[in-house]
């Protein structure tokens, strides 16, 4: 579904962020991505969907190139779910109106077909009866769960998700990570840049840790949690798990 081949990205002529990174997310496979603080991961799941250009290297999403001139961004982007750390919801529209508008707009969407898609999915996540409320009248995991719900309007074939749980307050975080839960059981394609390690546990097929712009691991779960190969993972994970 996902295939990242050989990329590199710079900011300026000095700083490399992205230093040959290869790897590849199948359909239907959980692939979490964890390291320090800076060390790309962010980076790397936006250049999947071309938020970030790279310079180097290419990244194919179901058989299309990413970095090819020729590609009709909005589209593709349309068709790959992406949540952000902040939400990113329209604050001056209601919750419907943030699911229906690029249903709407981007996919031709029916009025009543896009209520009904809405309606359906609000009620997935648990956020029926807030339908007609704006995003600062909810709650972080509120809002979170919506801009999930927005996201699955789109009928995506794919999911990315950019430290989801990382501006929510520790008693939201689950109600967030319950619906990516099951998401990922549903049998939805997801690449996650997480701290989450129990969620990583729990559904990740495989992990891969970043550090410098670089790929370090890049290992089942089992693996990875077991007997992580490098070093610089080992401390990594001695320092998440240890509290």
């Amino acid at each position: 579904m996902i295939e990242i081949r050989h990329v590199d990205k710079w900011y300026g002529p000095t700083f490399q962020a992205l230093k040959d990174c290869t790897t590849s997310v199948a359909k239907g496979e959980v692939v979490v991505v964890c390291g320090p603080s800076g060390s790309g991961k962010s980076t790397l799941i936006k250049c999947v969907n071309a938020l970030e250009p790279f310079q180097g290297g290419e990244i194919i999403l179901d058989g299309i190139k990413v970095n090819d001139p020729g590609t009709d961004l909005p589209k593709l982007r349309a068709r790959v779910g992406m949540v952000f750390q902040h939400f990113e919801l329209f604050p001056h529209l209601k919750i419907i109106e943030n699911l229906c508008l690029a249903q709407e707009k981007v996919l031709g969407r029916s009025r009543d077909e896009a209520v009904a898609k809405a309606e359906m999915l609000l009620e997935r996540v648990g956020l029926k009866d807030h339908a007609q409320k704006y995003p600062a009248e909810l709650s972080g995991g509120q809002q979170q769960r919506v801009a999930i719900a927005r996201a699955l309007a789109m009928d995506p074939i794919a999911m990315l998700f950019d430290e989801p749980t990382s501006a929510l307050d520790p008693e939201m975080i689950s109600e967030v990570l319950d619906v990516m839960v099951d998401l990922a059981r549903e049998g939805m394609t997801m690449m996650v840049v997480s701290h989450e390690m129990g969620f990583a546990r729990k559904v990740a097929h495989r992990v891969i840790f970043m550090d410098r712009g670089e790929i370090v691991e890049d290992a089942k779960k089992e693996d990875f949690f077991g007997s992580p190969r490098s070093d610089r993972a080992q401390k990594f994970l001695s320092k998440i798990l240890s509290h």
